[in-house]
């Protein structure tokens, strides 16, 4: 009896092909070369096409999820190389090629090359997190590797200064560019970690194509990075440049300027912080100083309360040591401080505001003089005022009527001024004020102003 033959539907063939071809371990990754013809970018986002050679063709997809990372413009006529997996549509039947990755085939092989470097070295372990190590948050010598010409050392120095003037640079010029480039970056790293001057290294350049950038993406390079004592921060190119140093470095900076603000503080920062940690710390002593008056205010009360003179004695001297252990942690911490402020004090001394108080204390010297030349002229001016009005008053003043001849005439008790002969009766004694003394006197007669002396 013949065996029965088995017989499979068209879906069944085409998805026993495509299971056939997603296991093959070439056609799961591949790179190929070829001409892009009939590009069409759907609204959907992918990218339909068909990659051709002088001999044959295949259908190609990208999706969007793959060629939104694509550093150029796919259209009609580009040579690329692609890297995808190659497997079969079970509807129509086909087989096409999914691409991921893809560049124009002019930088095709060093991209290839930069890929397989990076998957070998972070096989390794190179690039691992656990390996990094932080940045110092304060260094006092910052190692610049880099070219001596160009913005990069430029803008990394400028921005140095401006963040934090004190910081010590180091400056070791390197070819950044072309086959000794290479060679030129690991000798200056070696070098500045035989130095041991450096507490942060800052290797990079300016940006550039892939080319221009290689020596950064060289075995030798990210090998001698991984394998620095010092902290290394990476600042290749442009924000969206990604070198193998990128990788292998304790930092990467989007660019050279941003290597260096990542490198030191802000001085202005630093400034802060300290008047914020010198209130803090006065605060504290303050406390500290009302909590063990309060402490030595009980101990006081406790001793006037003990009646034998040895206990007294021992709390006597236990006040006393507490009193020396308190005088010396106050003086410690506050000795600590004065020290930690006197070095932030000498970093920050070239913002003091010297000129300013200089011109502040000139304008209030002349203002003091200015004042004090007015009060000496407005003290004149009330003097002499006030003599005047002396002259005036003394010209009205009774005695000095008196002085001419007047005189006043009181009664026995001198408590009231005559005025007309009505105050007083014959016989009435009164007291005559004169310029020089006095005269008592008895009223003898009386006569009123217009009678005859005859009557």
């Amino acid at each position: 009896m013949a065996a029965e033959r088995q017989i499979y539907s068209i879906k069944d063939l085409n998805r026993y092909i495509r299971m056939k071809l997603d296991s093959d371990i070439v056609l799961s990754d591949v790179w190929i070369r070829g001409e892009i013809s009939n590009f069409t970018h759907h609204g959907s986002g992918h990218m339909y096409f068909t990659l051709k050679d002088e001999s044959s063709r295949i259908k190609a997809i990208m999706f969007a999820s793959h060629n939104q990372r694509l550093p150029f413009v796919p259209k009609e006529g580009t040579r690329v190389i692609a890297r995808g997996n190659v497997t079969v549509y079970e509807r129509d039947g086909q087989y096409q090629f999914y691409a991921t990755q893809m560049q124009p085939d002019g930088i095709g092989s060093l991209y290839m090359a930069y890929e397989q470097l990076k998957a070998k070295l972070e096989r390794e372990g190179l690039f691992a997190a656990s390996r990094k190590r932080p940045i110092p948050r304060m260094p006092r010598t910052i190692g610049v590797i880099t070219s001596p010409t160009g913005a990069a050392v430029r803008d990394i120095i400028t921005t140095l200064h401006r963040r934090f003037p004190q910081v010590a640079i180091v400056l070791y010029p390197v070819l950044v560019q072309g086959k000794s480039a290479a060679p030129s970056i690991v000798k200056a790293i070696e070098t500045l970690n035989a130095m041991g001057e450096a507490d942060v290294l800052i290797v990079g350049r300016g940006g550039g194509s892939l080319e221009e950038l290689w020596a950064f993406n060289e075995e030798v390079v990210a090998r001698a990075i991984a394998a620095s004592r010092i902290p290394v921060i990476s600042a290749v190119g442009h924000e969206t440049d990604f070198t193998i140093a990128d990788f292998a470095a304790d930092l990467r900076a989007a660019t050279p300027t941003a290597a260096a603000e990542q490198a030191v503080p802000s001085a202005a920062d630093l400034a802060a912080h300290l008047r914020a940690a010198e209130e803090r710390l006065r605060q504290a002593l303050g406390r500290r100083q009302r909590a063990g008056g309060d402490t030595l205010a009980a101990l006081r009360r406790r001793l006037a309360l003990a009646g034998p003179s040895r206990q007294l004695a021992q709390h006597a001297q236990r006040l006393d040591m507490l009193r020396a252990g308190l005088r010396r942690a106050a003086e410690n911490r506050h000795g600590r401080a004065r020290e930690r402020e006197a070095v932030l004090r000498h970093s920050l001394a070239r913002f003091h505001p010297q000129a300013a108080i200089r011109e502040a204390r000139q304008r209030t010297a002349g203002l003091t003089r200015e004042l004090g030349a007015a009060m000496q002229a407005r003290h004149a001016e009330k003097r002499a005022r006030f003599a005047a009005e002396v002259r005036h008053l003394d010209a009205l003043s009774p005695l000095k009527i008196m002085s001419r001849g007047y005189s006043l005439v009181y009664d026995e008790q001198e408590e009231h001024l005559i005025k007309s002969l009505g105050d007083v009766e014959l016989g009435d004694i009164v007291n005559i004020r004169l310029n020089d003394g006095r005269l008592s006197c008895q009223v003898w007669g009386m006569k009123e102003d217009g009678e005859n002396d005859d009557e």
